[in-house]
């Protein structure tokens, strides 16, 4: 019988997890247990995705600062391979404007159909394979990756927890080397330039990470997952609960029953800095 696919055992994630220094300082909240029973009797090879997290891994630490312009065809992205970039990023304003799934021209406020940036991911892929192809056949060596890894924007994670693993997973079936998640009340997501944003307590943040993770764990795939936050600008917040959060909040409440916070520029009083949080 086929061993191609079966997946590790809970013993051997661990091992992974407690001796790889990629996952110095990672924490998870759930056991190698739990990514054994969601994983069923075969795990699928995510070749592309797994080699470009690992490749975004390696630039991130070896290179003083990764450049990606972003890029919503095949074509651009093959220009952008071909000039010298390392890496490829994939914007959601982008996807919005001119490359959703709805075939719409939309604000960037998450109103396209969620699996419209892994389809634009799939379709870079795509082309920079046939790049690839074509140099091999040719014998042209000027590029010495053509495959290079690519940053998807997974918004607000369209939803909770379970639309953030059903969206990563899909991320890295398409071949995404990374992808990024920001702190804001999905249904309310608005532009970060834009005022009126809303974002979720920390600890609700932390579950959005945490579901990325875990699905990129089930999908055996070491995804770089980056966290975003528009704490530096947002004046809302969707509820006072997390404690973390307390010293940025003013007490007064609006009519959609959201939670008014002082950004970074208008605190009365001295207190940490919200920052941008690192990749993982």
């Amino acid at each position: 019988m086929s061993t191609v696919g079966t997946p590790k055992s809970a013993e051997q994630i661990q091992h992974d997890w407690d001796t790889n220094p990629r996952w110095k300082d990672v924490t998870r909240t759930y056991t190698a247990a739990d990514v054994v029973a969601l994983q069923g009797s075969v795990v699928e090879e995510h070749t592309l995705a797994r080699r470009g997290a690992e490749v975004l891994w390696e630039q991130l630490h070896d290179l003083e600062w990764v450049n990606a312009l972003g890029a919503l065809t095949g074509n651009q992205a093959v220009q952008q391979v071909r000039a010298g970039l390392k890496a490829i990023y994939l914007s959601g304003w982008q996807v919005a404007g001119d490359a959703n799934l709805a075939a719409q021209t939309y604000p960037d406020q998450s109103l396209y159909p969620a699996n419209s940036v892994p389809q634009i991911v799939r379709r870079i892929n795509n082309a920079l394979q046939r790049a690839d192809q074509i140099a091999k056949i040719e014998g042209d060596k000027s590029v010495e990756n053509w495959l290079a890894p690519i940053v998807a924007d997974a918004e607000a994670g369209f939803g909770g927890a379970l639309n953030v693993f059903e969206l990563q997973k899909a991320m890295i079936a398409a071949g995404a080397a990374g992808t990024h998640w920001e702190d804001q009340l999905a249904s309310e997501k608005k532009c970060g330039h834009l005022g009126g944003k809303v974002l979720i307590p920390t600890q609700q943040h932390i579950r959005t990470l945490t579901s990325a993770r875990l699905a990129a764990d089930v999908c055996d795939v070491p995804t770089v997952i980056i966290a975003r936050t528009d704490a530096e600008a947002a004046t809302l917040i969707t509820s006072d609960i997390d404690e973390r959060d307390r010293p940025f909040i003013t007490g007064e409440r609006t009519r959609e029953a959201s939670t008014a916070r002082k950004t970074a520029s208008s605190r009365a009083s001295p207190g940490p800095r919200p920052t941008r949080r690192s990749p993982t």
